[in-house]
């Protein structure tokens, strides 16, 4: 079934309106459909592809793409969420700002928004160690932790001079990333023309547990490799037409990169099988060699680290933006909503974020790191998948993208799914960060009267 549009209402009143672009700190509204698009394929298509390939082999076995077709079903389901909150409620502030709306609650709506930040921000200090590490070693070879420091900074600075080019940057860095896959996907099929690649291993499906146990608990993993869509959420207030733009891009953005990233499996099993790729720090580099490709190391190394630093600047345009909307909603203090005069991006919560984050790359290591995330996300996607069934009578004066009723309810069963997959320790990791930030929110206190609930 085709999601809607729904028409804007006849009269001219409504319990909730769109921002006003005129207000001193409104964000400049310099992104289009293409810009938009790059956006969030960059953010899905991160650095994680270029080793969960081997991973999930370890899980499943040599059907890496079965998990991968599932956790595309999971992320669509949650993106046609996103696509009628984001229409409806065009500001920075994504999920939070929903929250609040939804619930009336100015603690759900802070720990919503909170929790976001603090994966966001996670992610981006993960990313940092990464770029620090393996994939630069080759090239130069210096101290993991000053570099990271180092990257962060320079993403800052990116991301203070202004979205256009922060986003111009992106464009670059996306069609490098997305060339070094695609080189995969090429190789792996060439492989088999050839006569030496095997499709057999397609429908293996290894391990003790039956293939749907396997696929599921694959999807866990697989589902981290498309989380970044919900961070175009935060961009609303910088995006033209975005009742008619965003929907395409998202859901454009996640089927190119679901495309991809299946192609990306099914090349790896072609070329080389499950234990192999499991046993591999680099599994697409080590599917290049396989191949008898003649391409030095440190050219795909080079490749990789671009994926990485595309994704932090990515992650980390989305943390401050989200920072600025929580501020703006009066859940985050207020020097957050300062922007500067000429670029009008919002500098306190560039600094801000990249601090956080330096901290987190200081006192955490990558495994650590990257294990916070997923939970944090999925405690963020319920929420704003129970909102979007909240606020269907709430009447916005503008056209907005409006999704069948199912699809939300279908999205909620499927992180409640992916939820059961957790390891314990990662539940206590992500409930002490919560606790870091509603110790936050009773200092902040509340400074403006709560959104009543739509319902």
């Amino acid at each position: 079934m085709k999601p809607s549009v729904a028409p804007p209402p006849s009269s001219a009143s409504s319990s909730s309106s769109a921002p006003d672009p005129a207000r001193s700190g409104s964000l400049a509204r310099v992104v289009g459909g293409p810009l938009l698009f790059l956006f969030i394929l960059g953010d899905v298509l991160g650095a994680g592809v270029y080793v969960l390939v081997g991973k999930i082999a370890g899980q499943v076995g040599g059907a890496t793409w079965a998990p991968l077709a599932v956790a595309l079903l999971f992320a669509l389901l949650t993106a046609a969420s996103y696509a009628e909150l984001v229409t409806k409620y065009p500001q920075a502030g994504g999920s939070a700002v929903f929250a609040q709306r939804a619930f009336g609650s100015r603690l759900v709506a802070f720990l919503v928004g909170f929790a976001m930040l603090a994966a966001g921000v996670t992610s981006a200090a993960g990313l940092a160690l990464a770029f620090a590490g393996d994939y630069l070693r080759p090239l130069l070879d210096v101290p993991a932790l000053p570099v990271a420091l180092l990257f962060l900074l320079a993403v800052a600075l990116l991301n203070a001079r202004g979205v256009r080019e922060s986003l111009g940057a992106n464009v670059l860095m996306t069609l490098v990333e997305v060339s070094g896959l695609l080189l995969v996907i090429g190789l792996g099929f060439a492989f088999l023309w050839g006569g030496e690649g095997t499709t057999d291993r397609l429908l293996r499906f290894d391990g003790g547990s039956s293939p749907g146990a396997a696929v599921l608990g694959a999807a866990l993993i697989a589902f981290y490799s498309f989380v970044g869509f919900e961070t175009s959420a935060n961009m609303a207030e910088e995006v033209r037409d975005v009742s008619r733009v965003y929907p395409r891009a998202l859901f454009g953005a996640l089927l190119v990169a679901g495309l991809v990233y299946v192609g990306v499996a099914v090349a790896a099993s072609l070329v080389l099988d499950a234990p192999a790729l499991a046993a591999s720090s680099a599994p697409l580099l080590d599917v290049v060699r396989a191949t008898g490709f003649n391409m030095p190391p440190w050219l795909f190394g080079v490749i990789a680290l671009i994926a990485v630093a595309n994704g932090a600047l990515l992650t980390m345009i989305m943390s401050s933006r989200l920072a600025y909307g929580m501020a703006e909603e009066g859940l985050l203090p207020a020097v957050l909503r300062r922007v500067l005069p000429q670029r009008r991006t919002p500098w306190v919560a560039i600094v801000a974020t990249t601090t956080a984050a330096m901290l987190l790359a200081v006192t955490g290591t990558l495994v650590v790191l990257a294990e916070t995330v997923v939970l944090l996300l999925l405690f963020v996607f319920l929420s704003t998948n129970v909102a979007v069934l909240v606020l269907r009578r709430d009447v916005v004066p503008h056209a907005h993208f409006r999704t069948p009723v199912v699809l939300p309810v279908l999205a909620i069963v499927s992180c409640l799914v992916l939820m059961t997959q957790q390891a314990p320790e990662n539940w206590l990791r992500a409930g002490l960060l919560l606790a870091v930030g509603m110790v936050l929110y009773f200092v902040s206190g509340a400074r403006h009267p709560v959104v009543a609930p739509a319902h």
